[in-house]
């Protein structure tokens, strides 16, 4: 019997040795590989390839505001690998892959490249130049596509044209050559990936034999990607029509779904990407993303009549189902829209904040709701508030580059210039208010906010005591009572003691001995805080009196300042932000409180042209009356009377040039009062010159020599916003920024 088991083992032992062999073609010999192959090398090499794609899918995030790709990946220019490879280098066609090209694996796409190199360099057999192991192929396969997530495309072509070549008749070859066509559209060969996808999925498909669904939807997807990188977007929906004719990967096909209803969404077709969206919604195998994002979708492309009612419905539907919590933000915000369509203005704001509140809010869904914040606030003339809500877009957003961001950023900057404009106006209308008034109206202004504030303060050190007294304690009652029996454990004992103690001792301070008589309470009370209080100028209203102006030059400063903010306003309305009723209100109002001489016809003109765009008939003829009766040989004047005309430059280039350093010599000799009067006269005279933004600059530096830092920051300011593309404009722009650092 031991003899028996002996020659089993043996036999055994020379069957294995021989099989082994790769060089010879017998039934064990190619069982034996082909078995070793696919249930250990490859197998191992296909579960890292999973591992790696998981990650991938779970990691990616979608920006649902923007056009999804159809291909969810996110890959770096800077490791794209473009360098063809060296002669002696493995090419895919001739021999397999060297040992030295094996490296220790680093992600789980690098161990799916070992194992199939692995299995590639110790299970072929390649016998008479024709492969003996029906799993070589599969190895191929899995080597391009680890290449392929990889970043490394001229590999992974190579790879998949080593199947193509020398396994034409391999089961796998239709999915190899789709691998192929879009390693090649993330190459920019779109033309050969749409050539031979077309070849696969027409050609082959009518002519030979009908492909299988799974392959059509894999390779139209695929034609659908290239169409899309050459921007061909009719026939990019053609092929995302054809693909999502039959849903085998229900992941892919909810994503081809949703692609295709933002394409008829941004071609102005309500209708056919509601129609696709739905198809989502009752797509019972999509992904939830997919399907609460396309319920927003329907929301955004409603039209405002009892459809809205019902979209509102669901969207609170969907907000109460616990599952959807991670995309509460886009859910309240899109709820949010549809409460701002219905002018429920308050209703829109809780929204929104509630939107933000959200535990998993995205950085881009936060962008878009400060933004639609901010504007709700900007349209209400609330502009400090909605200053505050564009800076948080700014603070939000991760791609600074976009251009929905730089445009906020721009807006952020020409508001932070308006407020400081209106800043000035209600401050210098304030004071100047003040002044003027008789000083028993002013003892009477003041000793009414002393006694508001008196009472503001005396609630505050009240509600101090009451918070010393009993709120740590009533915090601690809120704790549960059943934690055990220690008297610090339960809040109702702390508080109740707590009282006794300061009934009996007083607020005593922590120091030793503190029982003594001799040591004094801390005084917490009302009285004690306002008798402190009362010893500065907070109640002392002699002193904020003695704080009103009363000498003429600087009220003519004030009036000055606020005349020149209300001049400012007025333009930045008008050409900014294009608030017409605004920059009206504004520049007429500078109108009644006698304006500098060279500031009446820029006044004028800007009046005559947004009455022109009102069709306020009157009021323009009224204001064209004034320029051509009291400006008549002014090119503003021209410019009403001959409107088609090209206009005659009043000075040449040189000539204004002379005045510039007319200008700029006054300037040196330090009489910056008249630079900034002269120019204010020179400016509505060369408005096409491209010399204006010198003129602006220096009339700013000028204005820095005799006025205030406030003052010299405003005019700098305006021109950094508005020349900030000329060198004048850069060079204000750094002189704003050290000023701030100051």
């Amino acid at each position: 019997m031991k003899h028996i088991q002996k020659i089993i083992c043996i036999a055994v032992f020379f069957t294995m040795v021989f099989a082994c062999s790769t060089k010879k073609d017998s039934v064990i010999n190619r069982n034996y590989h082909a078995l070793t192959t696919k249930f250990n090398v490859l197998f191992n090499g296909k579960e890292a390839f999973k591992i790696g794609l998981k990650a991938i899918n779970e990691t990616y995030e979608d920006n649902f505001w923007k056009q999804l790709p159809i291909e969810p990946l996110a890959f770096k220019e800077e490791v794209l690998v473009t360098v063809k490879p060296n002669p002696g280098q493995f090419s895919g066609f001739d021999t397999p892959p060297s040992k030295k090209e094996t490296t220790k694996a680093t992600s789980p796409f690098d161990r799916a490249e070992e194992k199939a190199v692995k299995a590639i360099q110790k299970h072929s057999m390649n016998i008479f130049e024709k492969e003996r192991n029906r799993q070589i192929d599969d190895a191929y396969l899995l080597l391009g596509k680890a290449r392929y997530y990889s970043q490394r495309f001229i590999p992974a072509i190579e790879a998949f044209n080593y199947v193509i070549e020398n396994y034409p008749d391999a089961s796998l070859i239709n999915e190899t050559k789709i691998w192929r066509a879009k390693a090649n559209i993330r190459l920019d060969n779109e033309r050969f990936a749409i050539e031979s996808l077309k070849y696969l999925l027409v050609i082959k498909d009518t002519l030979e034999a009908d492909l299988p669904d799974e392959i059509k939807e894999r390779g139209y997807t695929a034609l659908a990607m290239a169409y899309v990188q050459t921007d061909s977007l009719q026939k990019a929906k053609e092929s995302l029509i054809n693909a999502t004719k039959t849903n085998k990967n229900s992941v892919q096909a909810a994503r081809n779904l949703f692609i295709l209803g933002q394409m008829y969404a941004s071609e102005s077709k309500p209708d056919s990407a509601t129609t696709v969206f739905k198809r989502i919604v009752n797509f019972r195998k999509a992904p939830d993303k997919f399907k609460i994002h396309a319920q927003i979708e329907i929301a955004k492309n409603f039209s405002k009549d009892s459809s809205s009612v019902a979209l509102h419905k669901t969207l609170l539907k969907l907000i109460k189902n616990r599952d959807n919590r991670p995309y509460l933000d886009a859910l309240y915000y899109q709820v949010g829209v549809l409460e701002e369509y219905k002018d429920s203005i308050s209703l829109a704001v809780e929204n929104y904040n509630k939107s933000l509140r959200a535990k998993n809010a995205k950085p881009t869904q936060k962008t878009y709701t400060y933004e639609r914040l901010g504007n709700l606030y900007f349209k209400n003339n609330e502009f400090q508030l909605a200053s505050s809500y564009y800076d948080s877009v700014l603070q939000v957003a991760k791609n600074k580059t976009d251009l929905r961001i730089r445009r906020v950023k721009r807006k952020f900057k020409n508001l932070a210039s308006l407020i400081a404009f209106e800043n000035t106006v209600k401050t210098n209308d304030s004071i100047l208010k003040l002044a003027a008034m008789p000083v028993e109206n002013q003892e009477a202004y003041f000793q009414e906010y002393v006694d508001a504030l008196k009472k503001k303060d005396e609630a505050a050190a009240q509600q101090k005591l009451n918070q010393l007294a009993f709120g740590s304690s009533f915090g601690n009652s809120l704790q549960s009572t059943s934690k055990g029996g220690w008297y610090f454990y339960n809040g109702q004992s702390l508080s109740f003691g707590k009282t006794i103690f300061q009934k009996t001792w007083n607020n005593r301070a922590l120091e030793d001995n503190w029982r003594w008589a001799s040591k004094r309470a801390m005084s917490t009370s009302p009285t004690t805080v306002l008798k402190e209080a009362t010893a500065s100028k907070r109640y002392d209203v002699p002193s904020y009196i003695a704080s009103i102006p009363t000498d003429k030059i600087i009220i003519d400063s004030l009036k000055i300042g606020r005349n020149q903010g209300l001049y400012e306003l007025g333009l930045i309305y008008k050409q900014q932000f294009v608030d017409l009723p605004l920059s009206i209100e504004k520049l007429e109002r500078l109108l009644t409180l006698e304006p500098a001489e060279n500031q009446l016809l820029s006044i004028y003109y800007n009046l005559y042209q947004i009455y022109t765009t009102v069709k306020n008939k009157p009021k323009e003829t009224y204001y064209k009356n004034k320029i051509l009766k009291n400006y008549a040989d002014t090119k503003f004047a021209q410019m009403i009377q001959f409107p088609d005309q090209k206009l005659t430059s009043e000075k040449s280039l040189s000539e204004t040039e002379k005045t510039y350093k007319e200008m700029y010599y006054l300037y040196k000799e330090g009489v910056f009062e008249e630079v900034v009067q002269k120019i204010d006269e020179i400016l509505p005279k060369i408005q096409n010159s491209i010399l204006i933004p010198k003129f602006e600059l220096l009339k700013a530096y000028s204005l820095g020599k005799y006025m205030d830092k406030e003052m010299y920051e405003k005019a700098m300011e305006f021109v950094a916003l508005r020349y900030g593309n000329s060198e004048e404009g850069k060079k204000a722009k750094q002189i704003v920024v050290q000023l701030r650092k100051e």
